[in-house]
């Protein structure tokens, strides 16, 4: 879920320090699985705030069905977020938090394990995500998530963000088409396997259009649309999320964070759910 771009001088000088500084090389411990009564607290939260009116740093009009006639709102997040209160923000009317835990086959994002737990505690389900490498092997990089993200039943299905790494200092490759796909379907069938879960892929309208990402069979899609309606920018493919702004303002959180909605109702997300 790529950082946004932002007018300010706060902004501009962190993605300045982010291109120089490369990713970070480290490894962190696995966090536990949600204990019994946590996953227990998970399954049966309900969404305390259906509609939820979140701000933006960089709003944009809306014409046909907004992201606010969705009830079911999430967020996505990553080390650059900083410290979360989970319990505050799901009182602000977070329903799910997807959180990165791996990059490629060297990288752990240093928040993951807090993060993984923080909401575990506050009752926020969740769900890890890793971005795709195109410069390591597809198996070698579910080993990497596997090696990080617990089994857990109180966990949403594991997530693939496949979107092209231009920013990257280390890794620009873009496969062929059908190399992709194949990577993909790769990856996917190693988590199925392990999780019982089939996770969800994430894309970009650059990388779907490109690739043909949206041909995978048996799998659910999260779309990343900040300036339109997926029906009308993925005409045709069916979705269970939608990101909508990469600069949502969220209560306690710092600075700007990705905001995503459920493509149902309320019921609809509770039956998803389990």
């Amino acid at each position: 879920m790529p950082f946004p771009a932002l007018q300010t001088l706060r902004v501009s000088l962190l993605l300045l320090l982010l291109a120089c500084a490369g990713p970070e090389r480290a490894d962190y411990p696995m966090p536990p699985p949600a204990t019994p009564a946590q996953a227990a607290v998970a399954a049966a939260r309900a969404v305390t705030t259906p509609f939820p009116a979140f701000g933006d740093f960089n709003p944009h009009e809306w014409s046909g069905r907004a992201p606010s006639a969705y009830p079911v709102h999430g967020i996505d997040v990553s080390r650059w977020q900083g410290e979360i209160d989970w319990t505050a923000v799901r009182a602000a009317g977070v329903a799910f938090a997807y959180m990165k835990a791996t990059e490629g086959g060297d990288h752990a994002d240093m928040s993951f394990p807090d993060n993984w737990q923080g909401a575990a505690r506050a009752g926020v389900p969740r769900g890890a995500f890793h971005f795709f490498y195109f410069c390591r092997p597809a198996a070698e990089q579910a080993a990497w998530f596997i090696r990080h993200v617990p089994r857990d039943p109180a966990a949403l299905p594991p997530v693939l963000d496949m979107e092209w790494n231009h920013l990257s200092p280390t890794c620009t490759r873009r496969p062929p088409a059908a190399t992709v796909r194949a990577e993909a379907a790769r990856f996917l069938d190693i988590l199925t396997a392990h999780y019982g879960q089939r996770p969800i892929v994430y894309t970009t309208v650059d990388f779907y259009r490109e690739t043909g990402i949206g041909a995978l069979p048996n799998t659910e899609f999260w779309l990343r649309s900040v300036a339109g309606h997926p029906e009308s920018v993925y005409p045709g493919q069916r979705w269970s999320l939608w990101q909508y702004t990469g600069t949502g303002r969220v209560p306690d959180i710092s600075g700007p964070v990705d905001i995503n909605v459920f493509a149902g109702s309320v019921e609809d997300w509770a039956r998803w759910r389990q």
